[in-house]
């Protein structure tokens, strides 16, 4: 991964937290339930979420109580517009948009001296059968902060007007109440730490709980699409919920895709695109073994490319150029199916969302095609990190350079 942090591609934007933080922190941790980090620094992004902690932990989703009870740490102001680079959800950058527009300035002022710990609560405890998650509806966000400052404050209003009646000016004892708090926490009757709970509606979203399901109920029907076999087939015992259900892999699945408009492609328009240039030269890649010279330059060379491509073997050569033989076939006959001529992985990596969809819902098809058929590396990148950053460690160094050169040209 040292390549793509030189390149400021992996995880670029997390704040580095020290000193007091570290103990605010913890404060948070132990508040929400959980055990505090023996890090004396770590990086967090935009929801709070720390790289090193969750190491530490062994546990990428160590913010969550069960999979049903997600949680957020805010100690910084920094943390607005950051990415969340472990959601646990697809909606949780959104939800932290709604929390710094709604209390910025309420943000700052609070974590001064304070943090912040967040409840994302959608009203269900626990998750007992994976079509659970259709329950999804409206989020509430509830905010609580450390050391109860907010009642502190309370406190204090209540001391100050204690003092302000009668004679009370002149009892000492009160006057040592008053200054040992103002000692402890400052003065803060004029500081605004007032926040209300928030409501998030949910849609269509993607979530890591059950080994990762998307629904999609904002189409003709709602679709519930697994990648954990073993939870598709636990699912599917559900007679219960008028949903279609699918494992990710099941060839039927990009059948009602397109039936239902979520995705569509264009094969005449596709290979004249960068795209389908990217996903060639993927192809190309997963074929070839020995090579007299580096995979970056034969990618980038448009004669070592063809080279290469007329070196590989016959059926690895159909499958590469499928699209195109296929496309010239059809130009003297229509009898020619696309099945039979182009690999059915290429040609669902071709696919793209439906023109009429959303653009929060074209983002979450995007992730979903990703899933289904990651042969794009930009788009990889851009949409399903968590696996592309699986896959990177395992490939070529040579192709790791191109790579990072082809996402470097698009940001």
């Amino acid at each position: 991964m040292e390549k793509l942090k030189q390149a400021n591609l992996y995880r670029s934007e997390l704040i580095p937290i020290s000193g007091k933080l570290v103990e605010r922190y913890n404060k948070c941790l132990v508040q929400l339930g959980f055990t505090v980090t023996k890090c004396s620094a770590f990086h967090i992004d935009g929801i709070g979420w720390s790289p090193e902690i969750a190491e530490e932990k062994q546990d990428t989703s160590y913010l969550n109580n069960g999979e049903a009870n997600p949680h957020g740490i805010i100690i910084s102001p920094l943390q607005e517009a950051k990415p969340v680079y472990a959601p646990f959800h697809t909606f949780d950058r959104a939800m932290m948009t709604l929390v710094f527009k709604t209390y910025g300035a309420q943000i700052k002022d609070i974590t001064r001296d304070s943090a912040i710990c967040i409840d994302f609560n959608q009203g269900i405890d626990t998750f007992y059968e994976p079509l659970d998650l259709l329950k999804y509806d409206a989020v509430t966000i509830h905010f609580h902060l450390i050391d109860n400052l907010n009642k502190i404050k309370d406190k204090q209003l209540q001391l100050v007007d204690l003092f302000n009646r009668d004679t009370n000016f002149i009892d000492e004892t009160l006057h040592q109440k008053l200054l040992a708090s103002a000692k402890q926490y400052g003065d803060l009757r004029e500081r605004d730490l007032n926040l209300p709970d928030l409501k998030y509606q949910t849609d269509s979203f993607y979530t890591r709980a059950f080994g990762g399901v998307y629904v999609l109920r904002d189409f003709i029907q709602t679709l519930v699409i697994f990648e954990s076999k073993d939870w598709h087939k636990e699912a599917i015992k559900d007679t219960s919920h008028d949903v279609l259900i699918y494992h990710i892999l099941q060839p039927e699945l990009m059948d009602k895709l397109r039936s239902h408009m979520i995705v569509d492609y264009n094969l005449k328009e596709t290979v004249e695109t960068e795209r389908y240039k990217r996903i060639k030269k993927f192809e190309l890649f997963r074929h070839l073994k020995e090579t007299q010279h580096p995979i970056n330059s034969i990618l980038s060379n448009e004669i070592l490319f063809k080279s290469y491509l007329n070196k590989v073997d016959i059926n690895a050569r159909k499958k590469i150029m499928g699209v195109e033989r296929y496309l010239e076939n059809i130009k003297t006959s229509n009898q020619y199916k696309i099945a039979d001529v182009v690999d059915v992985n290429l040609f669902n990596a071709l696919h793209k969302p439906h023109s009429s969809l959303e653009v929060k819902h074209q983002d979450l098809i995007w992730k979903l095609l990703m899933h289904i058929a990651p042969k794009d590396v930009l788009f990889w990148y851009w949409y399903d990190k968590r696996t592309f950053y699986k896959h990177f460690k395992t490939w070529d160094e040579s192709f790791k350079d191109w790579v990072i050169q082809t996402i470097k040209k698009h940001i």
